[in-house]
Parts: structure tokens; sequence; C-alpha cells
């Protein structure tokens, strides 16, 4: 039965300054729909940063026992493998599903796992046990996040995504970013010991429970999708979710542009992941008031959240002058530079300055990946595209990670990785310039695809995603427009 779409921030008839940043965040602010899936996302993410955290100190800093590369990619895997599993499951249901009913139910299965698993480490198992608490923990969290990305244009109108994405993906990143730095405070208190760290890990659960508390006050149906189906329909389009949401992916101008540019970061910085953490915990040493082991990391994880904060208000700026398309480039040579000035030298001041660099170029290629996901993509698949890409890209990291570790020194001092890495963004770069140019002789041959289809809506309120649609076609043809600030 056709569902009414909830309500979406009109657009903005204020004056010049009220659109500016400022007049744009207490917007999105004042909308009640927006507040409460921001608060949602904080709270999401600020669990995954406590229990990713906690896992991670337990496999690669805890004193019993040694961590080689190839153990450090497995703890890496075991964070991922969730996405690339759970990813195209996430993205057919979601598409079907009530997500606000998604939110409360897999919000309070991820606190019962998360306790579970503290159970588990506890006991001091470390084996089987842990890593299968750990996937499915991490897994639920998909459909949480996904939800969340899918949701959006119901509550926010198509002129404000790009500020949207920007306060709550780069404001969710910085809380997984906080969290993770409350797991390495809260380890430091309670003990360095394996069965100390089942505490840490329990904090988490407060996390979930915040979801389920907030998701409960949302109005029913108001997050999508615009239409459902019964119940054996989603599960074939489990079976063909990945299917669809390529299709969807290929057939949005800029999708596929956007898509290369995020998959170059993220083999880049699965490469300079694993060499960042055999340096902390191998090689390098204390400079002055900053510090290597695992509090190393914890500064590590603040440069990169400062750099996710930067990215928040440098993107919708910067897109506004250059596009998206603009930006992305932009990006992809900064970090290729960043890689090769800051990262070579592999001592501690540099390693925290292109830690923040690389925060913010993945920040802002992500933003804009999002915008032209939401923008492009119809609301009955976006969810499948949005999955999709989780799933690719995570894939492409533990990829990177397991390549790397056969190549790296247990030292982690490896300048052939970093200057693997910085390639791999110019390598993006050429990918994102064929995928535009192929769109724009596509264009000029007169085969310019249509806009992406929306669902069919019984409602007196416009459908999110049939304004988004409507804009698509100007995405990537008018930079400057409005459909990229």
């Amino acid at each position: 039965m056709p569902v009414a779409p909830g309500p979406v921030a009109p657009p903005s008839t204020g004056t010049p300054a009220a659109r500016g940043p400022l007049g744009r965040l207490r917007e999105l602010l004042t909308h009640p729909g927006f507040g409460k899936l921001l608060t949602v996302r904080l709270a999401a993410q600020w669990g995954d940063g406590v229990f990713q955290a906690a896992l991670g100190g337990l496999v690669l800093f805890s004193p019993e026992r040694e961590a080689d590369p190839v153990m450090v990619a497995l703890g890496l895997a075991t964070v991922l493998l969730p996405y690339s599993i759970i990813g195209p499951f996430a993205g057919a249901l979601l598409d079907r599903w009530d997500r606000r009913r998604v939110m409360i139910v897999a919000g309070a299965l991820r606190g019962v796992l998360t306790l579970l698993t503290a159970g588990v480490v506890l006991a001091g198992v470390t084996g089987p046990a842990l890593y299968l608490g750990a996937l499915a923990t991490i897994g639920v969290s998909r459909f949480i996040q996904a939800g969340l990305s899918a949701a959006l244009p119901h509550v926010v109108a198509p002129e404000h995504l790009v500020g949207a994405n920007s306060l709550v993906t780069t404001s969710g990143a910085v809380a997984a970013a906080i969290g993770a730095g409350c797991a390495i405070g809260l380890r430091g208190l309670v003990g360095p010991q394996d069965s100390d760290a089942a505490w840490t890990t329990a904090a988490a659960a407060v996390g979930s429970l915040l979801i389920v508390v907030v998701a409960t006050t949302i109005r029913r149906g108001t997050l999508g999708p615009d239409e459902r189906t019964e119940a054996a329909q989603a599960v074939r389009a489990v079976a063909s979710g990945l299917v669809d949401g390529a299709r969807a992916a290929r057939d949005a101008p800029g999708v596929l542009a956007a898509f290369g540019a995020v998959a170059a970061h993220r083999l880049a910085f699965g490469v300079t992941t694993l060499v960042v953490l055999l340096l902390m915990r191998n090689s390098l040493t204390d400079v002055g008031p900053l510090k290597a082991g695992i509090a190393g990391l914890g500064e590590v994880v603040a440069a990169v959240a400062a750099g996710l904060g930067v990215a928040a208000f440098l993107t919708p700026w910067l897109t506004s002058k250059v596009g998206r398309p603009g930006t992305v480039r932009v990006m992809l040579v900064l970090a290729a530079v960043a890689l090769l000035g800051l990262g070579l030298p592999m001592t501690l001041p540099t390693i925290l300055a292109g830690s923040f660099v690389l925060g913010l170029v993945g920040q802002a290629i992500k933003l804009c990946s999002d915008a032209a996901v939401q923008r492009e993509v119809g609301d009955d698949v976006r969810g499948r595209v949005f999955s999709l890409s989780d799933t690719t890209f995570n894939v492409t990291y533990v990829v990177a990670v397991a390549g790397a570790a056969f190549l790296a020194p247990p030292s982690g001092r490896s300048p052939l990785l970093l200057v693997l890495a910085a390639g791999l963004y110019l390598l993006g770069l050429v990918v994102h310039e064929l995928a535009l140019r192929a769109e724009g002789q596509r264009r000029g041959q007169g085969g310019t695809q249509p806009a992406a289809p929306s669902a069919t809506v019984v409602s007196t309120a416009p459908s999110p995603s049939v304004s988004t649609s409507s804009t698509s076609q100007r995405a990537d043809a008018d930079p400057g427009g409005a459909a990229d600030r």
C-alpha cells in the first residue's frame, strides 16, 4: 500500500544572509525530522566507534599477544566484512521495510549483541566466538547506517542535501572518532588486559539504547520507502539487490564517476591504515607531547576527526564554487600530494598531519558521492545503491589491507606502500575523468539519461524522490548551479 512521504523542509526564501552556512544549519536543525535522524546517526556512530576501538585495542595492542601485519589485516577485515556481506540484503529490505521500524529493531538487536560480545571477551574467549560476535554486531549496524542515508531525502529539501550530508555524515564520523577516543580512554582506566576490554565493549550499548529511544519518537511512515511490497517480493529483491543497485547506479549521471573516486580513496586509505597501525605499534616513539602506541592511535583518530570537521564546512563552499566533480578533482590531487610530502618522512608529527589531510579528503569525496546518489537515484532503489556502494568500497578496503599485509614489514616502514597509495589516488582521478567524459559524449550524441524513476505516491505532498530526480540532469551539466550547492 502506498505510503505518503514524510514532511520535507521547504526551500529557503530568506535573505542571502539567511542562506549562508549558519542560516542553512539553522534551517536543518529546526526541522524536527532532521534533528531526530541526526541524533540517531550520532548515537549509532558513537557506539560503533566505542565497539570497534575496544575490539581493535584488544586484537592489536594487547600485551598478551603479538600483532604482525597479517593479524592486523584479519582484525580490520572482521570490522568491515559485515558491511560487505550484509550490504545487499540491507539495501533491498530498506527499500521495502519501514525504515523507522528497522532503526528500532536493529538498534535493540545491536545492543543485545554488544553485551553478548562483551560477555565473550570477559570470559577470555578470543577465537571464532569473538569474531562471530563482532561480525554480527557490526553487521546489524549496517541496517541502521544504510537506513539513515536512504531516509535523509524524506526530511530535507533537495537544494539542502549537500549541506545536510555535510552535517550528518561528518558529525557522525566525528562521533565515531569521539567514541573511539572514549574507548581508548576507558581502556586506560580499567586496565590493559583482555578481560578489562569487556567493560569498554559493553559501553557501546549506550548508543544502541539511545537509537531505540529516539527512533520510537519518529512518526510511522515518514522515512519511507514511498512504496512497500509483500514479503515474498522482498525476498526476491534480496537475491537481486546487487544487480538492482548496479543498474540504478549505471543509469545515474555522475554517480559512477563519484564511485570511482571513493573506491580509489578506500584502496589508498586501506594501505595507509595498515602502515600507520604497524608504525604506532612497532616503530614510532614519543615526540614531546605526542605519543606512540595506542595513545598515538588515539591522536591519529583525533587528527582524522579534525579533518572531517573541516570537510563539513569546506565541502559545501567548494562545491558551490567548482561543483561536485571539481571538488573531487581537488581532493584526489591533494591526497596524493599529502601522502608523498607528509607520509614518506614517517615521523609522528608528519603522520598526524597527513591523517588530518586524508580525513578531510575522504569525507569531502564521500559527501559528493552521497549527494550524487540522493539527487540522481529514485527512492525506490536508493537504499540498494547506498548498500552497493558500501559493499563495494569496503571490499576494496579489505582487499587493500590484505594486499598491503603481504608487502609491509613488521615495522611498518614501507615507502613503497605510501607511493603506491598516492598512485591509487591519481588512478582514481583518471577513472573519475573517464566516467565524466563518457557521460558527456553520451549526452552529446542525444543519449541523455532520463531522470531517476520515483515511486508512485498517493499524497497531496510532493515526493522528495520526485524532487530529487527533477534536478538530476543539472547535477553535472551545471557544476556551479543549485544542484551542486
